[in-house]
């Protein structure tokens, strides 16, 4: 009797202990800690929680490995398979590897740690690059200005050509994003770029005036080099007190300048050229009155009107209903670009800088509404001057 109840008692504690086996047994996909028992060439053994072994072998084992691995050192890995042919946990370094991965990239994006990345390809839109075992992204749009692609016309090929110069280079840059569910890594090398000019950036306040040279030029305006590697944009409305199509018909790359600066926006800063000079619109009332005849030259044709230059300072606007007596079909009938011809200015704002102009010979007539006019001129000039937000691609550099 006495046996019998030893044995139920055995039984009960084996069963408890097979219980508490299961139990604490790891499930596929949990990342488990143990210690080393075996290191061979092909192999390696983990004890795990003194009940269970655990081996990781293959591509498992080939990638993901810690460095050094020797009997008795903990490690931790992750489990492919509960129970494989041999009745063992398979493992993989390279899961763990994974996970641990994406929690120091996630811990990056929190505290802005500047780290290496190395760049493996490229496309149009930027940077392919690995961080440690994952792949991730670094766009065009957060390259630094010294690495950003200014290539003239805005040739996608030339492009990708500028972008691929940078495969199997190393990059300081900081985590942007990294989003393990999605794998998405996203890194800036701008972000570093903006910290490294903080301190130099600190030396200059708005007011300053700056010497530089012209680095780059785009259909918006043109960048300027100045101080200890810093660079900032000219916008076309700085650059003169006329109005220009493009920053080239008054300026070149490599052109020495001085502008004045106009605003700082974090890392960006904004500049002016013409802000140095006198502002010819505060005396043109003593070489024009409304109602003189003039010659002007005409630089451009809009659907609207004419822009017309009258000296090199000052240019006016011609709207379309002062161009003919009768209803205008295609602007290019009434005057071609380069041509010069008679006109009569029938308004004078300085301040707003618009002058507008009527062609000579047409037959006097009554505006209802003249204030409609300067109102249309005055939304097509703030469209044309209109700022762009981020710069495109398509420029022309010092070092192209």
């Amino acid at each position: 009797m006495t046996a019998i109840i030893a044995k139920e008692a055995e039984d009960s504690v084996f069963k408890q202990l097979l219980q508490q086996y299961f139990k604490n047994a790891p499930k596929t996909g949990d990342v488990v800690q143990g210690v080393v028992l075996s290191v061979l060439n092909s192999e390696i053994r983990i004890e795990i929680g003194g009940t269970m072994v655990g081996v990781v072998r293959g591509r498992e084992l080939a990638s993901g490995a810690p460095a050094d691995l020797k009997v008795g050192d903990t490690v931790e890995a992750t489990v492919m398979d509960e129970e494989n042919e041999n009745g063992e946990v398979e493992l993989s370094f390279r899961a763990a590897g994974f996970l641990r991965a994406w929690d120091h990239a996630e811990e990056l994006v929190r505290s802005q740690e500047i780290i290496e990345v190395k760049v493996t390809d490229a496309n149009k839109g930027g940077l392919m690059i690995t961080f440690g075992p994952l792949a991730g992204f670094l766009p065009v749009s957060q390259l630094s200005p010294e690495n950003y692609p200014r290539v003239p016309g805005g040739d996608k090929t030339k492009i990708l050509e500028h972008l691929r110069k940078f495969a199997g280079k190393t990059m300081r840059v900081k985590m942007m994003d990294a989003a393990e569910k999605d794998e998405k890594l996203i890194v800036s090398e701008k972000l570093v770029w903006e910290d490294e000019q903080k301190d130099v950036l600190g030396k200059y306040k708005v007011g300053d005036i700056i010497e530089g040279k012209v680095s780059a030029l785009t259909a918006f305006g043109s960048f300027m080099e100045f101080g200890d590697g810093l660079e900032g944009l000219i916008h076309i409305s700085e650059i003169a007190w006329q109005r220009i199509d493009h920053p080239r018909d008054i300026l070149k790359v490599g052109d020495p300048i001085r502008a004045q600066i106009i605003q700082v926006d974090g890392s960006k800063i904004f500049l002016s050229v013409k802000r140095l000079m006198e502002d010819p619109w505060k005396t043109v009332k003593e070489r024009y009155a409304i109602g003189q005849m003039v010659q002007g030259r005409v630089i451009k044709a809009n659907p609207f009107g004419l822009f017309v230059e009258l000296d090199p300072q000052i240019h006016g606007l011609a709207h379309i209903s002062d161009l003919s007596d009768e209803p205008v079909k295609d602007i290019a009938e009434c005057a071609k670009v380069g041509e010069v011809t008679e006109f009569e200015v029938v308004s004078i704002e300085p301040a707003a800088h618009r002058l507008g102009l009527r062609k000579a010979g047409l037959k006097p007539r009554v505006v209802e509404k003249p204030e409609e006019v300067e109102k249309l001129a005055e939304v097509v000039l703030v469209d044309e001057e209109k700022p762009a937000e981020e710069a495109p691609v398509d420029t022309e550099k010092t070092n192209e």
